[in-house]
């Protein structure tokens, strides 16, 4: 019995003259223009659920022309009824929106002007340019240690949450794992609040470039051959007292000489040194970032001479931008000193840059006339202010690889080093690892003699120390800290469980990438260009890999709650992952500030310019397969 059209035939039979008729054609008046279904007609576009039927030609009605009206003709006038139901195909459509918006949010973003790609091939539009070959090499080698497990969807994950087998025996003794969760959730505690990096962005958009200039000299103390760092110039030179961040910059003020000159007692006047550029932070109470770009020169002159610091003072952590800043100061300073004033406040008097874009500085140069100097704020910071050659000449791969596993857990970690540049370098690089994460804590990559205390401090923090404070560090009461010497290559303090905190898997497969990278370096130098060859662009590939193994995986768990905020579901993004060493690993990576501030600045920068990170994540999830329907839903789609 046909029940469709069950009241059309109860309507016809209230009507006796057309008895004879409705009982000859009981589909007649469905299509008519007195039919009471005519809204199936509309502007409306649905879809028809008896689309996939095959119809008898006797069951077909018969068609009777009708008037349509000007509007009418304008649109489409295909029939479609409502959509499936949501509840036959949640995953998988939820698997495929990711992948469309991921892969489309990139496109639109490198490509504003081209029309989008087939959504067909969501990984398209990662392929328009040839990859270096060592990406694939990465990719080839996670792939082989890792297996042919992949990324579960929610339902079946939370089925299989404890499904470990002898072929992923990755495990964590329960008295180790303990240990790390309670230290984990105790930082936490401390610290509850945080701020992110791409929150920091987004207020410094109408702040200027840079906040401080300064040049810190050595003078020598009165009693004894010992000399001490002192300001003697700086811009402005005046601050407004009502302005608050007036205040916070004289209150930094009495700290940049220390870090300018960390080894002040040690100089001795001399005729021959080397310029250096390096860098140091500044975190004040509330977490916020100053990042200072010093060069140290020697001044014009004969004879022995000390050498002096200028120093740059700005929010913008971006150490290239700011390094050439520095060299054409220095230009300036040798040929007059009043030229830097000028040029410095021509430099603080232009826009902020945002990710990607450029900026001009235009200024008077005795003998070259009006000069411009461009200035390119880079899309992706992850390669700025880092030198990986130096980190893996200090570092094996072994050990770095511990230090990178403490620096997850937000340990506390001291660099020693004989040299001023190579501290500076090393520290900066091992956060720079940290890629698409950001440190959340205390980062002082030169600590100055006289201000060792700082590294009792209970929260977790990233130091550097020089070569000749490393016997008053031990004798300091620290408590829980990771000491590395840079120059032999060992650890002097450690926990002891450092090779234990990362999936063995995939450790595995990032020290042979690390172990293999001359090689790889060497095959991609053929056919590719320089930059595009470099050992950070590869390092920086191989470490982002290892993330998009662990949590790239992440948007399919971002749901949104009653009250309209998009969140993380934990126990869904942990539990889907197939191995159990990583679920271990997350259990306890999550509850860290580097994690939550991860969270919130995807969501911050969401439709904003895509980073390397959210490129290879998506290329990942749409490698994925579409999950196999279970249940009902795989009966329905049998049928």
């Amino acid at each position: 019995k046909s029940f469709e059209f069950e009241d059309v035939v109860r309507w016809t039979a209230q009507q006796g003259c057309r008895e004879m008729e409705s009982r000859r054609s009981g589909l007649y008046h469905t299509r008519s223009q007195d039919s009471v279904y005519e809204d199936i007609i509309s502007d409306v576009l649905r879809e028809n659920p008896y689309e996939d039927i095959k119809v008898s030609p006797m069951c077909i009605p018969i068609m009777r022309s009708r008037n349509w009206t000007v509007t009418q003709r304008r649109t489409p006038c295909t029939p479609k009824l409502p959509p499936k139901p949501l509840t036959l195909r949640v995953n998988a459509d939820r698997l495929q929106e990711v992948y469309k918006q991921s892969a489309m949010s990139h496109f639109q973003s490198s490509n504003p002007g081209t029309p989008r790609p087939p959504t067909t091939k969501p990984a398209a539009a990662y392929r328009t340019q040839r990859q270096p070959q060592y990406v694939s090499r990465i990719e080839e080698i996670f792939q082989a240690k890792r297996g042919k497990k992949r990324v579960k969807n929610q339902t079946s994950a939370s089925r299989d949450e404890l499904s470990g087998t002898e072929s992923d025996p990755e495990e964590i003794t329960k008295k180790g794992g303990s240990q790390r969760l309670v230290y984990v959730q105790s930082t936490l505690k401390r610290r509850p609040g945080y701020r992110t990096l791409e929150r920091d962005l987004i207020q410094l958009q109408q702040q200027q470039l840079f906040q401080l200039f300064v040049v810190v000299s050595l003078r020598k103390r009165s009693p004894g051959n010992t000399y001490y760092p002192e300001i003697t110039q700086q811009f402005p030179t005046k601050f407004e007292k009502t302005s608050r961040m007036s205040r916070e910059t004289e209150d930094r003020l009495k700290a940049i000489p220390n870090f300018c000159f960390p080894d002040a007692q040690d100089w001795r006047p001399s005729a021959d040194i080397n310029s250096e550029t390096f860098s140091f932070v500044l975190t004040g109470e509330d977490g916020t970032r100053w990042f200072g770009y010093c060069r140290k020169i020697l001044p014009c002159g004969k004879g022995k001479r000390l050498p002096e610091v200028h120093c740059i003072i700005s929010r913008l952590g971006c150490f290239n931008l700011f390094a050439k800043i520095l060299e054409e100061v220095e230009r300036r300073r040798e040929i007059s000193p009043a030229l830097v004033h000028p040029f410095m406040r021509s430099v603080m008097e232009a826009p902020f840059p945002a990710p990607g874009r450029t900026i001009t500085v235009k200024s008077f140069l005795p003998g070259s006339g009006n000069e411009e100097l461009t200035l390119c704020r880079p899309v992706d910071s992850r390669l700025e202010h880092v030198d990986f050659e130096s980190l893996l000449q200090c570092l094996s791969v072994s050990t770095l690889l511990q230090v990178f596993a403490s620096l997850l857990l937000e340990r506390r970690v001291i660099f020693i080093a004989d040299k001023l540049g190579t501290l500076s370098r090393c520290a900066h690089s091992a956060l720079a690892l940290l890629y698409p994460f950001t440190w959340q804590h205390t980062f002082v990559p030169v600590l100055p003699a006289n201000m060792l205390d700082i590294s009792c401090s209970p929260t977790p923090f990233v130091m550097g120390a020089l070569s000749p404070s490393l016997d008053q560090l031990l004798d300091l009461p620290i408590e829980e800290v990771l000491i590395v010497d840079l120059c032999a290559d060992k650890f002097v303090v450690q926990m002891g469980d450092e090779d234990c905190i990362l999936p063995s898997k995939l450790q595995a497969a990032l020290q042979e990438v690390l172990e293999s990278r001359e090689e790889m370096l060497e095959h991609c130098s053929e056919d590719r260009k320089e930059d595009e060859c470099s050992l950070s662009a590869l390092v920086s590939e191989a470490f982002v890999r290892l993330f998009v193994e662990l949590v790239g995986h992440y948007p399919l768990h971002i749901e949104t709650g009653y009250n309209g905020v998009r969140e993380l579901n934990r126990e869904t993004f942990r539990k889907s992952h197939p191995s159990r060493g990583v679920r271990q690993f997350l259990q306890l990576f999550m509850d860290t500030q580097m994690f939550a501030g991860f969270i919130q600045d995807r969501e911050l920068r969401k439709g904003g310019v895509k980073g390397l990170f959210e490129v290879r994540a998506a290329e990942y999830l749409a490698s994925c397969p579409e999950p196999e329907p279970s249940g009902v839903n795989k009966f329905l789609k049998g049928l």
